[in-house]
Formats: C-alpha cells, sequence, structure tokens
C-alpha cells in the first residue's frame, strides 16, 4: 500500500508570527490575491512567520486547493492560515499587523495591540495607483482616536516614492527559462487540457469584469486579418462567453467562429496564470492583481479598473496610461489609450481593436523596456521591510 504523508502540523495557539496579514475577500481573487502572493513571499524568501486572517476560505480554496474552509486554523505553505470570524479568538498579535485595502481589522484585535510593549507596527497596504497625489501621503501615519496607535498608509505604485510593486526574486528567470523551454511550455499546454494554438494564431489571454463588452471584442476578431485564439481561464467572464456562444460552457470547451477560436481553460492557479501571460501576444486584465502580473509578463495589455461611482476610475485609469505611454510614439500610444479607455466604457467598435493590433510590434518593444524599468526598482517586499526596520 501507498503511504500517506502526515497533514501539516497545525499551529499552537501560543504560536506568535512575525507577520499578521488581514484579508476581506471583496471582489473574488483580487484582494485575496495580492495577499495570498505577498505571505507566500514573505514566508519564502524572507523566512517570516506569517499568520494570513481571511475571511472567506471556500474563495481561497479555489486560488490554493491545499486550503481546508472547514478549518479555522490550519498551516498552507508555511504559512498560518486562519478563518477570520466575527467571533474573533484574539491570539498575541505580531510584531507586523498588515491590514490591507482598508478592510478594518477587529477592535479587540487593535486593543490587544495596544496592550503590547512595544506595541506592533501597524500598516494599512492600500490599492495600487499611479496618481500624482499617492507619494506624498506614502507611510503616513494616521493616530488611533483612543489609543496609543498609529496606522500607517502604505502605497504600491510604479516610483521610488512610493511602496512598488509585488514581484518575486526570481520571477523575471523563471519567465525566461519558461519561454526557453519547450519541454515547460509543452507541460502548461497539459495542465491547461488542450493542445498548443497553431503557430502562426495571435494569443489573447482574458479575464475581466462581467460588464465588460466582451461580445463585441469577440465579434471584431471574428473578422481579423490573423486568426485570434483566445484563451479564457474559468472566471466572471463565462457568462458573456455562454452569450456569445448560444449554448453552455465549460472547461475543454472551444468556440469557432471566423478567424477567431475561443478556448475556455479551467481556473489556473496563480503560478500557471503568470505562465498563460508570458505565452499571449495580448492580455486582457483587470483590477490589481492580474494588472501587475501582466506588466511583469512583459506582453502589450489592456486593463479593465475596478469601477467607481461617478466614473471617478478614469481619473486613475488616465494616470497611468500617462506615465506608461510617455516613451511610446504618438500613433501607438494613441491606439492604447483608444482601446482602454473602449474597454472600461463599455463599447469596443472596429476602430480601437484594428488600431491597437496594427500597433502590436511596437507595443511588444514597449512592454519589455516597461517591464525593464519596473524592474530596476525595489519590489514592494523589500520597500516593506525597509520601512518596519526603520520603525521598530
Amino acid at each position: 500500500m501507498l503511504s500517506r504523508s502526515p497533514p501539516p502540523p497545525v499551529p499552537s495557539s501560543a504560536f506568535r508570527p512575525d507577520w499578521d496579514i488581514f484579508c476581506k475577500v471583496i471582489d473574488n481573487f483580487g484582494d485575496i490575491g495580492v495577499c495570498w502572493r505577498l505571505a507566500r513571499q514573505l514566508a519564502g524568501e524572507r523566512q517570516l512567520r506569517v499568520r494570513l486572517w481571511v475571511d472567506d476560505l471556500e474563495t481561497f480554496r479555489v486560488l490554493c486547493p491545499q486550503v481546508d474552509p472547514t478549518l479555522s486554523i490550519q498551516a498552507v505553505q508555511a504559512i498560518e492560515v486562519r478563518r477570520w470570524e466575527t467571533s474573533l479568538v484574539t491570539p498575541a498579535p505580531a510584531r507586523v499587523v498588515l491590514e490591507t485595502f482598508a478592510c478594518r481589522i477587529p477592535e479587540t484585535f487593535v486593543e490587544a495591540m495596544a496592550g503590547q510593549s512595544p506595541a506592533p507596527l501597524w500598516i494599512n497596504l492600500d490599492h495600487l495607483s499611479a496618481e500624482a497625489w499617492v507619494p506624498g501621503f506614502h507611510m503616513l501615519p494616521s493616530p488611533h482616536p483612543r489609543l496609543p496607535l498609529a496606522k500607517y498608509f502604505f502605497f504600491p505604485g510604479f516610483g521610488s516614492a512610493t511602496g512598488g510593486l509585488l514581484r518575486e526574486r526570481d520571477l523575471l528567470l523563471r519567465r525566461q527559462q519558461f519561454l526557453g523551454s519547450g519541454e515547460l511550455q509543452a507541460a502548461f499546454w497539459r495542465r491547461a487540457g488542450c493542445a498548443p494554438p497553431a503557430a502562426h494564431n495571435l494569443l489573447l489571454s482574458l479575464f475581466a469584469y462581467q460588464h465588460a463588452p466582451i461580445g463585441e471584442l469577440l465579434q471584431r476578431c471574428e473578422h481579423a486579418a490573423t486568426p485570434v485564439c483566445c484563451l479564457a481561464p474559468l472566471s466572471g467572464t463565462l457568462t458573456a462567453l455562454e452569450s456569445y456562444a448560444g449554448r453552455a460552457l465549460g472547461a475543454g470547451n472551444v468556440v469557432r467562429r471566423g478567424t477567431l477560436e475561443i478556448r475556455v481553460l479551467p481556473f489556473l492557479e496563480q503560478d500557471l496564470y503568470d505562465r498563460l501571460l508570458w505565452l499571449c501576444d495580448v492580455n486582457f486584465v483587470r483590477g490589481e492583481d492580474s494588472f501587475v502580473r501582466a506588466q511583469w509578463a512583459a506582453r502589450p495589455m489592456v486593463w479593465q479598473i475596478y469601477p467607481q461611482q461617478e466614473a471617478a476610475h478614469f481619473a486613475k485609469l488616465d494616470a497611468f496610461l500617462d506615465i506608461h505611454c510617455a516613451g511610446l510614439p504618438a500613433t501607438s500610444a494613441a491606439a492604447v489609450r483608444g482601446l482602454w479607455h473602449a474597454w472600461n466604457s463599455g463599447r469596443v467598435d472596429a476602430g480601437p481593436w484594428q488600431r491597437f493590433a496594427s500597433q502590436l510590434p511596437a507595443l511588444r518593444e514597449h512592454a519589455l523596456r516597461w517591464q525593464e524599468k519596473l524592474a530596476r526598482q525595489a519590489d514592494l517586499s523589500t520597500r516593506l521591510l525597509r520601512f518596519v526596520r526603520s520603525k521598530l
């Protein structure tokens, strides 16, 4: 008989980690995607003891199948994972407490922080933005109105005066090795459940919010001069794909119309999703986590930003476009702006897509230069740890 490996040990209640990270799953995988990447990096690269609090373990399990949503406390990849419950039993807080995206950690936990001497360093990891006001607010403290604590605001960003971007130490090397290995690429396609697309196809990955004009984009691709293979991992885009196809779809299904082929892939864990981005010619991404990973993929991309009331998100979109397009020829920059605005406005006619596709050679070169520019800067975890050392 085959012997089973013993389950990972359940962390002791006396265990006090180096970091507490709190995450509320608001928009499916965006928040937990960022928190899980950061937790893994702190534990794996920095050998820090990390305790990750998550309020929705069912969603987390989709991203990380090792998670058991029935357990309140478990060890996953050397990280203590705890269910964030209403009736939270408060253990001793870590030396660093990271509140992500203003998720408002429980007041009982805050009081426990205030009761420690010295008090933990309390950081709010905010949303990524290229807006001009970000450097002025980065690392500023906000005193607690009642307790002897201060919360520091840490803003990810694209310049040296911000918190930087999530990037593992070996990420770019892994990308280079993958793209240079037919064996690794073949293994990816086996995991994705399909054969590699024909070499002459334009590969397009699709990850978007449900209100994106997905059907209109696909109609434009039906008549493209170069055949398009749209690779769509299972996500919220499935409803729009089914509407376009006129039938129910699932992982492994293929839809063909004109010069367009759509392949529905299974849900891809983070490492596999990175590989999909590395392989594709154009990546449609959304939110924050996949947006950052698309930039490390060094491929042309189209970003669907998280929508806000009164179209306030367009200021954030344009702030990024201003810095991202700065090194592009005017025609290429106009093509990027045109398609990104059309995609985020909910309407894609033939013009924006055709102009964008015609500029792909220039956009490929620009995507690589942009990645190299960002890679010369310190990553988010490095900047976080520098800040922690300056305060503790």
